[in-house]
């Protein structure tokens, strides 16, 4: 069973240091996301279409809103990640074109080879955030100098003309008003009929379209959607597990912690335990 060693959160985002021995579903996050292998077995993601090793010296890249799962080898050992969601917003403040909600990170490039300097900021983050959780501003310190490292080693973005963004203004308004519909009840079951027609599309162009806009299907959307939600509201709000299941439309609060152990690669309960340690929030 995979665990959670530590995870902390902020204005980045959040980075997880994952014990790893089961492999996760496809899914996709609103995040500049990074993998780094710290111990254990070489691994692998399928990011997109390809399928990438994560190695000692291989990072795996992925772009907001890229479709991708975690792939474990039954056969191999188990595999200590740390896993970077680093809000795009958050970017900016390092350098203008690394703005706010921008689609594009790492380019088309899901994987490469890190430096020297890349490989000993993670391992300080992961050793610092297991023996100090609470030392917030040396974790952000350690999370931004390792950004500004894996960025300007990997990124287009320093040469690029101009910047891609996903943000509501290069999205389809048909488009947007169907998403608009998801967030305003995200556990309500949403039917790609149903979601077609307040679109005013036929169900295959509002797939095509949907997926042009966000660069995931409806179906990505809405799990990534329940998936922050539900991370926000696990980090943050005391209530207990089982109404914010019945929230976000699951029929059973075992359906929910199966959803997010798949997505999250832990349990909601392990989660927020974990993500509390050095925190000034209790349950």
């Amino acid at each position: 069973m995979s665990t959670a060693l530590r995870i902390v959160h902020g204005d980045f985002g959040r980075v997880a240091l994952l014990d790893m021995d089961r492999s996760l579903v496809r899914h996709a996050h609103p995040h500049c996301h990074v993998l780094i292998k710290v111990e254990g077995a070489d691994t692998q993601f399928a990011v997109g279409e390809q399928l990438v090793a994560l190695t000692d010296w291989q990072a795996v890249l992925v772009n907001a809103w890229k479709p991708h799962a975690y792939v474990h080898d039954e056969r191999r050992p188990r595999t200590i990640i740390l896993a970077l969601y680093i809000e795009p917003g958050w970017l900016s403040r390092f350098r203008s074109n690394w703005g706010a909600n921008s689609a594009s990170a790492f380019g088309a490039n899901a994987a490469g080879e890190i430096s020297s300097r890349i490989r000993a900021l993670a391992m300080d983050l992961a050793q610092a955030i297991l023996a100090d959780p609470s030392s917030h501003s040396a974790h952000e310190a350690l999370i931004s100098d390792l950004m500004i490292s894996t960025i300007e080693r990997f990124t287009p973005w320093r040469n690029a003309a101009e910047q891609i963004r996903f943000d509501r203004q290069t999205i389809d308004w048909r488009i947007r008003r169907a998403i608009d519909q998801m967030r305003a009840n995200p556990g309500r079951p949403h039917e790609a009929d149903e979601l077609a027609c307040a679109a005013g599309l036929s169900r295959a162009h509002f797939f095509r379209l949907f997926e042009s806009s966000t660069k995931v299907t409806p179906h990505v959307y809405l799990n990534a959607l329940r998936l922050e939600l539900s991370v926000n509201a696990i980090v943050h709000d005391n209530a207990a597990l089982a109404p914010l299941s019945q929230k976000l439309g699951f029929s059973a609060p075992s359906h929910f912690t199966r959803f997010f152990r798949d997505h999250a690669g832990v349990s909601p309960s392990e989660f927020r335990t974990v993500a509390r340690i050095g925190s000034s929030i209790h349950s």
